[in-house]
């Protein structure tokens, strides 16, 4: 069984950037497949799940 989609919202602490995003859980971790901010940031973000 395949677990529930959620919402995600990801904001770039570098830029301010911001995008919502559909993501599940898989194996313990968050996957929405969101790998880097358009200004190239990879770690200096702030993610948040939605109800």
């Amino acid at each position: 069984m395949s677990s529930p989609r959620v919402k995600v919202r990801i904001y770039c602490k570098q830029c301010g950037e911001r995008f919502v995003l559909r993501g599940s859980y898989g194996k313990g971790k968050l996957d929405t497949g969101f790998k880097r901010c358009l200004c190239d940031n990879e770690h200096d973000l702030d993610i948040d799940v939605l109800e």
